[in-house]
């Protein structure tokens, strides 16, 4: 079952790359703060690369201004996400989170099989919100899609709860 608004975010290790690999559990990382966490299909993928991350880098400014926390989880190894920070020039305090298992993905209920592109599972396009480990806001991308999951979407969610990002 999909995480829904009100759930309380599982808790599973994962691991966390801020400049260097520390294992963490998602219950302690989400604890006393508001976050927003974003999940990618994969690192070094076209639309997660060349739009997703980089608009997050771009906005990360303004969700530090209202004391929000920003995560990116994908279904890949700690190293790999290392790497993808650092080619992405992420700047530290943005968390990437490496699900290599896919236990937090699963505990969430946003896999998504890839096996068709040779990718296996990997973890829906989405972005939440959250505050004390509690989702507020939900954004699931259509297949394909890169709209209600952006920087500047959340952003938009945040500020105005009742409204969607786009309007409608």
């Amino acid at each position: 079952m999909t995480i829904q608004p009100g759930d309380t975010l599982p808790d599973t290790a994962i691991k966390m790359i801020d400049g260097d690999i520390r294992p963490v559990h998602t219950g302690t990382l989400f604890r006393d703060r508001k976050a927003v966490l974003f999940g990618v299909p994969g690192a070094f993928t076209p639309t997660c690369s060349n739009r997703h991350l980089p608009g997050y880098v771009a906005a990360f400014g303004e969700f530090q201004a209202r004391g929000i926390t920003v995560m990116c989880l994908a279904v890949n190894d700690a190293y790999v996400m290392q790497a993808w920070a650092t080619a992405q020039h992420v700047p530290p305090g943005l968390l990437m989170l490496a699900d290599g298992n896919a236990s937090f993905t699963r505990a969430l209920g946003l896999e998504l099989d890839g096996s068709d592109f040779g990718m296996g599972i990997r973890v829906r396009r989405f972005a939440l919100y959250a505050e004390d480990g509690v989702v507020r806001q939900l954004q699931l991308e259509a297949p394909g899609e890169l709209r209600v999951s952006t920087a500047e979407a959340m952003l938009t969610t945040i500020d105005n709860p009742s409204g969607s990002p786009h309007g409608g």
